[in-house]
């Protein structure tokens, strides 16, 4: 549980600005990057541009890499489904340059409601087996929202939990839906948080759960918690409720910035988009899907096929997941300067998509960006 004491000794830290730019980045001490540079002197990654709106910020991306001198070749790829030996599969192409390149961005992915539909995010993280969702949430200095100190990291299982999609019908009327909680999955996903908050020098690690309610499974991911706990002692670790955590992180997000939260599947999914409501958006927001053999960073926002090819689309998402991306790769150089061209141009406002409050358009936008990179 978290004690009264430490929240109203927290909540009175000033978060400095250098600290909130920095936690973008993603450590991964449980995942390689085994890309190598080519003879011309570049690493290649595979680009997902995705659907809707995916393309335009896709492209923007790459422009302001062009600018920006990143040394990366992009290989783009189709992750539309096909039918393999009767199953919905992600195409050999797009497989084969993943697992090759080690590491991937991707744009957002639109997948239709229904019966028998297939979510190719979670195909994709199934594919590769990407365990952990690592969604820090930072405020941007200069974008006002109501909390100005939001510096929180969530790092989701991945695999399992209510996406495991184990569903059937017991009777007419009757839909059993199975939550899927495995030791190997648990212990892995919160060795991975502790690597991260050590990593960053993040000083607390809560597991966020429903165990007062489902004793067995979200238990077991908490014994799994405490078991990894012990192996890092300079690392405080404890526990809050799923519905508790959101009251309190609402209220006031200032306590939750020294620390990494690791949870269960679906609560992470919940609690991250939470979250990124906090600072603005899911537009505002970077993620990374992290393997032991390849790694994912994407937009979560949606593919908005309404404003699609209009110019209207905001690619800061993406830019900042690219960030993570970087820094996953050890361009640490170039994600910073990016980094900081990016929300220099959203601290000013003058030339920010609408949803930022602006007029400016994708482009006009992204050309302010790599502005500030060649000027």
């Amino acid at each position: 549980m978290l004690s009264s004491k430490y929240l109203s000794g927290a909540a009175q830290n000033t978060l400095r600005r250098s600290q909130a730019l920095r936690s973008y980045a993603t450590a991964s001490p449980t995942a390689a990057f085994a890309g190598q540079k080519g003879s011309n002197g570049k690493y290649t990654v595979t680009l997902i541009p995705g659907d809707g709106i995916g393309p335009e910020i896709s492209e923007s991306i790459k422009n302001i890499y062009t600018a920006a001198k990143v040394p990366i070749q992009w290989e783009e790829v189709d992750v539309t489904p096909v039918l393999k030996g009767g199953k919905t599969v992600i195409p050999d192409a797009a497989v084969n340059s993943i697992k090759k390149n080690t590491v991937a961005l991707k744009g957002p992915l639109a997948t239709p409601i229904g019966k028998g539909h297939v979510s190719l995010n979670l195909t994709l993280r199934r594919t590769f087996n990407l365990f952990a969702n690592v969604r820090p949430c930072v405020s941007i200095p200069g974008y006002k929202t109501p909390y100005d100190d939001v510096n929180t990291v969530l790092i989701r299982e991945n695999t399992e939990g209510e996406y495991s999609g184990i569903e059937h019908e017991v009777v007419d009327g009757v839909v059993q839906s199975i939550k899927l909680i495995t030791w190997d999955a648990s212990e892995r996903v919160a060795r991975y948080a502790f690597n991260y908050a050590q990593a960053h020098g993040r000083k607390r690690v809560t597991a966020v759960h429903k165990a007062n309610i489902m004793k067995m499974s979200d238990g077991m991911f908490l014994s799994a918690c405490r078991q990894v706990a012990k192996e890092f002692p300079q690392i405080t670790y404890d526990e809050d409720l799923l519905d508790r955590a959101c009251l309190r992180i609402t209220q006031n997000p200032a306590p939750y910035s020294d620390r990494v939260m690791v949870m269960p599947n679906l609560y992470g999914d919940i609690l991250s988009d939470m979250c990124a409501g906090l600072i603005g958006g899911l537009g505002l927001t970077p993620s990374g899907n992290i393997g032991r053999d390849a790694s994912i960073f994407e937009a979560v926002h949606g593919s908005a096929p309404d404003i699609a090819g209009k110019g209207l689309a905001n690619p800061t998402a993406l830019l900042l997941s690219s960030m993570m991306m970087l820094r996953h790769m050890n361009l640490n150089g170039f994600a910073d300067k990016i980094e900081k061209a990016a929300l220099g141009t959203i601290a000013e406002g003058k030339h920010v998509t609408g949803d930022l409050g602006g007029k400016a358009s994708t482009k006009e936008y992204t050309q302010a960006i790599i502005a500030k990179l060649t000027g």
